[in-house]
């Protein structure tokens, strides 16, 4: 007895590990189905996190990026100011040298009429070590050595501590003049911080490489302190100042690629944002930008060896976050995700994997021999095709009658139902599973969270764009004021010496490449001695500005400035500014589209493609762009303000020239704007990750579907044709499996069937050949 039934458990093991290796695992519909299931529930935590509240429990991320673009405006604004300071003293010195001998006293008196930028200058006789002319501030000469003449960091500009405590920026060129002994010219400059907008609140401050702060701006409002209250606060931020200069500074000291995340692009030195401590509902937010750079496209840059740090510090209102309920908002999405999964699985379970399996056992049954049950009939689609034509099959090697096609049992008759069931079965299943998810995909991804124009933007951001406005006029100015500087300087070199313009003009266009041509012009318009390009016409008019703008109806405006040449009645020295220096001035990050327009609102230049002259996109902008150049007070003032036009919010602000220099009174205006869906803020974000949620599903479902389409669906519908075609009597094609899978499986016991409907007909016909010699025995 014991024998008997270890006997038969061995042979149902047997049994049990045929049927399992008979059933395929990795292929057929459930790899895709359990995808599915996967990414359904990978897809609905994902939602729960990202609909959920956003985090930004100090203030928006926007507001944080806008600190550092801040710093990083700082930190361009002085490296281009100490930059330049060292090439106009460097070119100074050339330019002296390359000519005759000129005392030391008139060297000073000239540098100072043409560069107001120096606290100090000192000429120093390099052989006797006497000073041979001193102007401005005393310069200390104790931190001259040898190091600092001779060597790879010879006449590197230093940072000189004076006894008043204060920092100077030391900049040095050598005069040197055949068979006389050289000369060290020394100009002294204060380390401030850039000459900008901070608004009402922000502070900047300039750290070293240790961190000691050696400027600092916006601080000096304290003088108009009134309160206990508001001196407290002022102490608490100069006391977050410089905490955050020196983790900006020790951080700033890191390689700018390794500093940044993988692809971030833009500043190419180290910037970032710091948050630091809070103080009566308060926290002090910083950005901070170093001046070095390591972009291999930008010329090599003096200041960027100072290892100096630009620190931005804005004290901002803590946000009340009215965001309670995302985190259940979130988990309800994504129940209702996981809802409509279980659906779109229990349809393609019940109307595609089961059929399919029931079709895998029932054809091995037959291909075993047991033909004494009959199909199972499936109710439709390509799985009641298959059965149908099984059940002919069993009854035909059953020796029960060829059963007519679409007569079998279930089989639902040759029209009508099972038409239509046979053409959309499988398909018909994925359209039902895909509507089925794409009623949480459509909604999530194009009605949820969508935003319009009365979003709420922050007012810091609004204060920003147009201080980071007013900075970029700042920076247009500072420039063209440069320009302008440095024609003056080259014509009062031509004014001193006889047919200095043919060596001199070719050399400042060398060394300046903010120039596309220079030419002089005489008191009748005639050009002179040029170098560039072909020269534009110049109007000798005392009512125009020297800084003015030409060529309408070309294909770019001609910028010009001009000044007279000393010694020359009538003689102006010209030159003309490419409009790609300026387009160059006008690509600050976070800024959205700048451009420079003149007195008439026309567009002059633009950090994007832009038409000489059009005029501004908006009516808006242009009314905004005149009621800036309206003066109040002083002059005119900067303006920034949310536009609310067509659905959408639109950040704007407009700045005028204004402050010292030539073209202080020309009438030009930087003009900015930005959609506000750029921001990092908790709409835009929230409508961002709707979208993306959305995209992520149909993702899904294209790929799960698309799966079960191509490996599933179309197999089985070749699979109904050929077990048809089987049962109406084609027995010489023999069906291959192209899946190791449930369709394969079916295939492959169609083939035994076929093969033995085969031997069932050649037996039929061979029985009569054998009956009838018996017959004729008798």
């Amino acid at each position: 007895m014991k024998s008997s039934n270890a006997a038969y458990a061995v042979r149902g093991g047997r049994r049990r590990s045929r049927k399992r290796a008979d059933m395929p695992l990795l292929g057929g519909i459930r790899p895709p189905i359990a995808v599915l299931c996967v990414l359904v529930l990978a897809l609905a935590a994902l939602t729960a996190k990202v609909l959920g509240p956003s985090g930004d429990t100090v203030a928006p991320k926007a507001v944080l990026s806008s600190q550092k673009y801040f710093a990083e405006d700082g930190a361009i604004a002085m490296r281009a100011s100490i930059d330049e300071r060292v090439t106009d003293l460097d070119r100074t010195a050339r330019a002296l040298s390359a000519g005759k001998p000129v005392k030391a006293e008139r060297i000073l008196e000239d540098l100072g009429r043409t560069y107001q930028k120096w606290t100090g200058t000192t000429v120093l006789d390099l052989e006797s070590g006497d000073i041979l002319a001193a102007r401005g501030e005393s310069i200390p000469l104790g931190w001259l050595d040898e190091d600092v003449l001779k060597g790879d960091r010879a006449l590197s500009p230093r940072m000189v501590r004076l006894e008043t405590g204060d920092v100077r920026l030391m900049l040095m060129a050598v005069l040197d003049w055949k068979d006389r002994p050289q000369q060290l010219l020394i100009a002294s400059s204060g380390l401030s911080v850039p000459a900008i907008n901070l608004g009402p609140f922000r502070t900047m401050a300039v750290a070293a490489e240790d961190g000691e702060i050696l400027a600092t701006a916006g601080f000096e409002r304290a003088e108009a302190l009134n309160s206990n209250q508001e001196r407290r606060e002022l102490a608490f931020l100069q006391k977050q100042m410089t905490q955050l200069s020196d983790e900006a500074a020790s951080r700033a000291e890191q390689h700018p690629v390794k500093a940044k995340e993988p692809g971030s692009r833009g500043y190419p030195g180290v910037s970032g944002t710091l948050v630091g401590g809070e103080y009566n509902g308060r926290t002090a937010l910083a950005g901070y930008a170093s001046l070095a750079s390591s972009n291999p496209e930008e010329k090599k840059s003096v200041a960027a060896g100072l290892g100096l740090t630009v620190v931005a510090l804005l004290p901002v209102v803590q946000q009340h976050s009215g965001e309670q309920g995302r985190g259940l908002y979130g988990l309800a999405v994504s129940g209702v995700l996981v809802l409509l999964g279980l659906l779109a699985v229990t349809v393609l379970w019940t109307t595609v994997q089961r059929p399919l399996l029931r079709l895998f056992l029932e054809s091995r049954r037959l291909a075993r021999g047991d033909l004494t049950r009959p199909v199972t009939m499936e109710r439709g689609g390509e799985a009641a095709r298959v059965s149908a034509a099984l059940e002919r099959l069993r009854r035909q090697l059953a020796g029960l009658g060829d059963g007519a096609p679409g007569t079998a049992p279930g089989s639902g008759g040759k029209g009508g139902r099972r038409g239509l069931m046979a053409r959309f079965g499988g398909l018909a299943s994925l359209i039902l599973t895909a509507v089925l998810l794409l009623l949480w995909c459509v909604p999530v991804g194009l009605l949820l969270n969508r935003t319009d124009g009365s979003v709420s933007v922050p007012t810091t951001m609004v204060n920003d764009q147009r201080d980071r406005t007013d900075l970029v006029a700042d920076r247009v100015r500072r420039a063209l004021n440069e320009a302008h500087a440095d024609l003056v300087s080259t014509s009062r070199l031509i004014g001193k010496e006889q047919n200095a313009a043919d060596r001199l003009l070719p050399e400042t266009l060398k060394k300046h490449t903010r120039y596309q041509a220079l030419y002089l012009v005489d008191a009748e318009g005639r050009v002179g001695a040029r170098a560039g390009g072909d020269p534009h016409s110049w109007t000798q008019d005392e009512k125009l500005p020297w800084v003015r703008i030409s060529g309408e109806g070309g294909k770019k405006p001609v910028i010009q400035a001009g000044t007279p040449v000393p010694g020359e009645k009538g003689s102006t020295l010209v030159g003309e500014i490419r409009v790609e220096f300026l387009n160059s001035l006008l690509m600050p990050r976070g800024l959205g589209e700048v451009r420079v327009v003149d007195s008439e609102s026309r567009t002059i230049a633009a950090n994007d493609g832009f038409l000489a002259f059009e005029e501004l996109p908006r009516q808006s902008l242009t009314d905004l762009t005149r009621a800036a150049g309206v003066r109040v007070g002083a002059g005119p003032l900067e303006n920034g303000l949310l536009l609310r036009e067509g659905g959408g919010v639109t950040v704007a602000a407009a700045a005028p020239f204004s402050g010292g220099g030539i073209t202080a009174d020309i009438g030009w205006t930087v003009v900015s704007w930005q959609n506000a869906e750029r921001f990092q803020i908790a709409p835009y974000e929230r409508e961002d990750r709707s979208v993306l949620a959305g995209l992520l599903g149909l993702a899904a479902i294209i790929i799960c579907l698309g799966w079960i389409l191509l490996v599933v669906v179309r197999p089985l519908r070749a699979l109904a044709t050929s077990a048809e075609k089987l049962a109406d009597g084609d027995l010489k094609t023999v069906l291959y499996p192209r899946y190791q899978d449930e369709v394969g499986a079916v295939v492959r016991s169609l083939e035994l069937l076929r093969q033995q409907a085969q031997a069932h007909r050649h037996n039929q016909a061979r029985r009569p050949a054998d009956a009838r010699p018996g017959v004729g025995g008798r």
